[in-house]
């Protein structure tokens, strides 16, 4: 199993992404620790998990409280031993489909504001950790891409691109103490968009439409990509990102 003997924080774990994620962790043998500000949604992830033979915990956090987070993250740490990897998939707060000149600025900001900040206090709180151990792993998700024509984004590709900075620093200071970190760039995942969101089988077929393998990634996919690089055989990667978004994203090397 590649992540045997690991312990994984998954704030944002009872989402779709956070829940697919912490499933293929459990699977290559990761303690899961699932981190959210609902505990019915954790613990219907977490209890798939132990059916299906994992480990997984649960805890109410709220991922933009920083003192509940840095209690969460030491406590994880002594129960567990070690905390070796940190995944952030909580919701942004982003607006949709109003164009950028229509916007008010507090709506455009906020995704920002919001993603910088928990992935901010995510990170340093496992990486305290981390630097002591020597080793760990902190993964992004979503990477910035060119925004869909047609599709009004608002502050989602402003959040992404400074996640990608955030990205870059880190590993740039983090490398010399053993630490790793990557971002997961989908270009979209149609399975993880809400049934209640307005044209949400045109936004599918859109995501599916920019990719050059006419199928866009799967949750499966998604978790599958995250414990590969999460595992040592990514032990190479850093300051990088990993691409499964089926050709949708170009990467220019």
């Amino acid at each position: 199993m590649l992540l045997e003997g690991r312990n994984a924080v998954v704030y944002g774990g009872g989402g779709s992404i956070g829940g697919a994620v912490a499933r293929a962790f459990a699977r290559e043998g990761a303690t899961v620790f699932l981190a959210g500000r609902t505990l019915a949604t954790l613990e219907a992830v977490a209890a798939d998990i132990r059916a299906a033979g994992g480990s997984a915990e649960t805890a109410q956090v709220d991922a933009l409280d920083e003192a509940a987070v840095d209690a969460h993250a030491d406590t994880v740490a002594v129960q567990a031993g070690s905390l070796d990897i940190s995944l952030n998939v909580i919701q942004h707060g982003d607006v949709q489909g109003t164009p950028m000149v229509q916007m008010q600025v507090a709506d455009y900001l906020r995704p920002v504001a919001t993603a910088v900040t928990t992935t901010f206090l995510t990170a340093r709180a496992a990486v305290r950790h981390m630097v002591r151990q020597g080793s760990g792993v902190i993964l992004m998700f979503g990477g910035s891409g060119d925004p869909m024509r047609g599709y009004h984004l608002g502050g989602l590709q402003t959040a992404f691109e400074a996640l990608e900075s955030m990205r870059r620093q880190l590993a740039s200071e983090l490398g010399a103490s053993g630490v790793r970190v990557l971002t997961l760039r989908t270009g979209g995942v149609p399975e993880s968009i809400s049934p209640d969101v307005d044209g949400r089988d045109a936004i599918a077929a859109e995501i599916e439409k920019q990719t050059m393998l006419g199928r866009a990634a799967t949750l499966a996919d998604v978790g599958n990509a995250a414990a590969f690089a999460a595992s040592d055989r990514a032990r190479s990667m850093t300051a990088a990102t990993m691409n499964i978004s089926c050709g949708a994203l170009i990467d220019h090397c």
